[in-house]
């Protein structure tokens, strides 16, 4: 395994990472888990990546997957852990970009996490600005799902939008 690869791969899409571990988890220390959650299970697969699609692709697909099971676990485990400073994550440096967003960024952001595990992964995806083809390689869907889906959900966060959030 290429452990220097993957730590380039990984600080170059880190913010994905946050991206998705800010769509799920509302304070710090659960995005900071579950980004170490992210981080464990994307090493645990590095072996079976084989390069067929983008580094990026295959760390967005990881990540959905971890994030939505952390999403849908109420329990809480024991889990593996891992400083994230030793894979150049930094959860304040996240924050802070989170932080700065204007009065809508805030109102959209909540009604993107009212949105159910599947439609928040793709508006996510969509707002990271990938297209249905690669939003559909990523989560496992036909392309014209995914062309249905987004029409709904972009509809139904225009019109709670427009109701104040």
């Amino acid at each position: 395994m290429d452990q220097e690869l993957f730590l380039q791969h990984l600080a170059q899409h880190k913010r994905l990472l946050y991206k998705v571990a800010h769509g799920y988890c509302r304070h710090a220390e659960d995005r900071r888990d579950l980004v170490q959650d992210m981080v464990v299970q994307l090493w645990r697969a590095y072996p079976g990546f084989d390069g067929r699609v983008q580094f990026s692709t295959w760390m967005y697909r990881i990540a959905m997957n971890v994030a939505i099971s952390h999403y849908r676990s109420e329990a809480r485990q024991v889990r593996d852990t891992v400083p994230l400073e030793e894979f150049g994550l930094d959860i304040a440096e996240a924050d802070q970009l989170f932080n700065a967003q204007s009065d809508n960024m805030r109102t959209l952001d909540k009604l993107i996490r009212e949105l159910d595990e599947l439609n928040r992964a793709l508006i996510l995806l969509f707002m990271d600005g990938h297209g249905n083809e690669e939003i559909a390689s990523i989560m496992g869907l036909t392309a014209t799902n995914v062309a249905t889906r987004m029409s709904r959900i972009k509809q139904k966060l225009q019109s709670r939008f427009a109701e104040g959030g």
